[in-house]
């Protein structure tokens, strides 16, 4: 196990430095310039742009800069912001946070109630239950996130008043209640879906049939058996969504107003902050490859058939 998880760290440096180069150029071509749109309206002064970008390193080759990065990000430093200066690293340290404690919450939504709707529908397979959960599912799957999330603020809070149309306190965990649900609504479907599919296959296994004929009690057999086989999948697909549900955030941070790192990467792009952008890919990548290096792990835990050498 210990030769696995140093072999897979090892694995994590070309992809770390793929992912952050490949990002570091597509900000970097983009159109436009984040030094010259200090200036609003006003014509720049070519003397001061200049400084600033010689400041900044931002007229050095663009293999130079990302050394520069990887070189400061190895100590910690993410950069500064273009516009106020700001430490990146402070920028994240804010929001990053915010979006954990909503990604943890929606996640949360999609582990309960995904699995339980899919261990329901795929032991009902073909009767209401099941039909009842395809068709919410796919449902789901159909609207647009953002469908749900004005559906919700209009309905929840301008009609019903039960909350706040907007998050006034990032740090409430009730008025990130909503919000969390409607950014776990997709990851609960194909949670839901995942279990439904993978429960109906394998009652059908040869081992649940030996477990029956023994005459175990049926809670043990769905329990020990039908369900520990059965979330290999939906292990798999939620670990890879903890980083999804931070870096897609944007919409639902947008609508709800939440201060989070989705709201931070929006307003990044659109002054075209590549220091702030690069630093919260970054920081999403390595929270994906951590993610999928747990959900490896766990798939022994699950599944005592596979060991890793």
């Amino acid at each position: 196990m210990g030769r696995y998880v140093a072999r897979r760290l090892l694995q994590m440096i070309p992809v770390f430095i793929g992912t952050t180069l490949l990002i570091f150029i597509m900000v970097n071509v983009l159109p436009g310039d984040p030094v010259r749109a200090l200036w609003g309206d006003k014509p720049p002064d070519p003397t001061q742009v200049a400084q600033i970008r010689h400041d900044r390193g931002l007229d050095l080759p663009l293999w130079q800069q990302y050394l520069h990065y990887m070189g400061g990000l190895l100590q910690g430093d993410f950069g500064n912001t273009i516009a106020g200066n700001r430490p990146v690293l402070d920028e994240i340290t804010q929001a990053f946070p915010v979006s954990m404690r909503l990604a943890s919450m929606a996640w949360t939504f999609e582990l309960i109630v995904g699995i339980t709707l899919g261990v329901l529908a795929g032991i009902r397979r073909g009767r209401f239950v099941d039909n009842t959960v395809t068709l919410f599912t796919l449902l789901v799957i159909s609207v647009p996130i953002f469908v749900v999330g004005l559906l919700c603020q209009l309905f929840f809070g301008n009609e019903l008043g039960w909350i706040t149309p907007t998050v006034q306190d990032s740090e409430n965990m009730g008025q990130l209640l909503v919000p969390a649900l409607v950014l776990g609504m997709v990851g609960l479907a194909y949670v839901a879906r995942l279990t439904r599919t993978s429960i109906a296959e394998n009652r059908q296994a040869d081992y649940m049939r030996t477990a029956v004929a023994k005459g175990l009690p049926r809670q043990r057999i769905i329990t020990r058996h039908l369900l520990r086989n059965s979330l290999i999948p939906v292990v798999t697909y939620l670990g890879t969504d903890v980083g999804a549900l931070m870096g897609g955030a944007v919409i639902t941070e947008g609508i709800f107003n939440v201060t989070g790192v989705g709201n931070l990467l929006f307003q990044a792009l659109a002054r075209r902050e590549g220091a702030v952008i690069v630093g919260i890919v970054t920081v999403l990548v390595l929270v994906y490859l951590v993610a999928s290096l747990i959900v490896d792990l766990l798939y022994a835990v699950l599944d005592p058939r596979i060991r890793y050498a």
